[in-house]
């Protein structure tokens, strides 16, 4: 009986992170990046009635043309954003109809040419006690 209590509880509190998850809308999987301009990063966080607490989004970026780009959570790369994260609904009736931030980071000018991983770390206090939430996302650039 107990056991079966633990797999209940587990299962409702990975349900509510997982609800709580962001997406990158943009730039897309497999989008061509120029080094040395200004790439807009859109971190959407689809809206919920689970009560949560936003706390941080690291954004790194990891060159992939010697090698396969490992996981975001072993290796974020290059720290291009490091700061709070404060989604809001923006534009009324229009994409992406949920709460998202954008934000500006330079992809420098020396970076290698080829392929690329743009990496996402999200950090969010989820519920009322509150526990904490870590999540990683990736999507592959090529840098022109």
């Amino acid at each position: 009986m107990m056991s079966l209590l633990k797999v209940v509880v587990l299962f409702f509190f990975t349900t509510i992170a997982f609800a709580q998850g962001v997406v990158i809308n943009y730039p897309q999987n497999g989008a061509s990046v120029p080094a040395g301009q200004d790439l807009t990063v859109q971190v959407v966080r689809p809206d919920t009635i689970t009560g949560s607490q936003e706390v941080a989004v690291v954004i790194g970026l990891e060159s992939c043309t010697s090698q396969s780009c490992p996981s975001p959570v072993d290796v974020m790369g290059d720290i291009l954003h490091n700061g709070p994260y404060n989604p809001q609904f923006q534009q009324p009736n229009l994409p992406p109809f949920q709460p998202y931030q954008n934000f500006t980071v330079a992809i420098p000018a020396s970076w290698a040419k080829g392929a690329a991983q743009l990496n996402v770390a999200h950090f969010t206090l989820i519920g009322a006690g509150p526990f904490p939430d870590l999540e990683t996302l990736k999507v592959s650039l090529t840098i022109v």
